[in-house]
């Protein structure tokens, strides 16, 4: 595929091939957009069939990153990174320190944290050869961990939504339920239950679903059941593509309120549920509080600068359902609308700053 050709290329800035004889490495780093700071993204190591596959996916995620970077008012841009090859199997030292030297290459430009395939262990493996790095726990930098922060940032955007859909300033009585119980969906049921929301739950693990059930009085339901259970909120924390053209219909939830990412199964799914009446809080928006912990670790931001941003993705929120309201459109176009004009001012400023 010529990638200028690709249907995702949507003019990323820079795309670049590594191929490293001696270890083996293959990988693709792609900077969508550097308008609002340096490209930031996790990298991604999975066994794509093809190169082409490889392609797409690295320019999807690099596009998606710079519209939650713009939207979440961060000093970033966006980027992503995908390596070819099996993270069960295909993972050395070697490997690893040949791609921090691929990030290197790019002076800057993108600075890489984890993502699919890529774990805890890994990352201080790259660390050790590039400076451009983070999103994980490192000596003498604050913490990297993301989910109690992604987790807070979702409690709160669940609260806008439920704010502006039935007016109340608390999910107290309300059901809420919760289709994954991982860092995330944990920390969300644990706020929700001492706020005294009713809870719904399901996990693949039935070890999370019983800790759930026993600490939070939470009531269990299938991993096939739980999107389409009468409850007033539906809280998507696992799956992608959870919302497709059976779900869309089948909803009973009227807010859709969750830390997953890519739950759209297509676009056109966001303004079915606009048009059924049901509050779709977009995915990038709300679990925004992962990628602001990376920014802070990056910008050394103290804990209440971190916390305070956390706490704005409700305020962001609450803009976007406004603006949907106002302007009769779906919030997920809204949402990358708004990016958009965010991406558009920093370009803008950049270039007169070059003047």
């Amino acid at each position: 595929m010529n990638v200028f050709d690709s249907a995702d290329f949507d003019h990323h800035e820079q795309v670049a091939f590594f191929d490293d004889k001696k270890t083996g490495l293959k990988a693709i780093i792609a900077v969508h957009s550097t308008a609002l700071g340096p490209a930031c993204g996790g990298t991604r190591m999975y066994p794509y069939a093809t190169a082409d596959d490889a392609l797409t996916d690295v320019l999807r995620l690099s596009r998606g990153m710079s519209y939650k970077n713009a939207i979440a008012d961060l000093p970033l841009g966006g980027g992503k990174a995908v390596i070819l090859g099996n993270p069960a199997t295909d993972k050395s030292e070697a490997r690893f320190a040949a791609y921090a030297d691929a990030v290197n290459a790019l002076g800057g430009r993108y600075i890489t944290a984890m993502d699919v395939g890529m774990g805890p262990k890994d990352m201080p493996i790259i660390a050790r050869h590039t400076k451009f790095v983070a999103g994980f726990d490192q000596p003498g930098k604050k913490s990297g961990d993301s989910g109690p922060t992604t987790a807070l940032g979702v409690f709160v955007g669940l609260r806008a939504c439920v704010k502006h859909k039935f007016g109340a300033d608390t999910t107290k009585g309300l059901t809420v339920a919760i289709q994954g119980l991982g860092k995330v969906g944990m920390g969300l049921a644990k706020r929700l239950h001492e706020e005294g929301a009713k809870l719904i739950v399901a996990d693949v693990s039935e070890d999370a679903v019983r800790r759930a059930v026993d600490a939070f009085g939470a009531r269990r339901a299938s991993t096939d059941s739980i999107v389409t259970t009468a409850c007033d909120v539906f809280s998507p924390n696992a799956l992608g593509a959870i919302l497709n053209d059976e779900t869309v219909m089948a909803l009973q939830a009227k807010v859709v309120a969750g830390g997953a990412n890519n739950q759209l199964a297509r676009d056109p799914h966001g303004r079915i549920l606009m048009e059924r009446g049901v509050l779709y809080a977009p995915d990038y928006v709300i679990n925004g509080g992962g990628i602001i912990r990376v920014a802070g670790q990056i910008y050394d931001w103290e804990e209440a600068e971190v916390e305070r941003r956390a706490f704005g993705i409700a305020d962001t929120l609450s803009a976007i359902f406004k603006r949907a309201d106002a302007e009769h459109e779906p919030t997920n176009v809204i949402a990358d609308r708004m990016a958009e004009e965010r991406i558009a001012r920093g370009a803008g400023l950049a270039a007169k700053a070059a003047e």
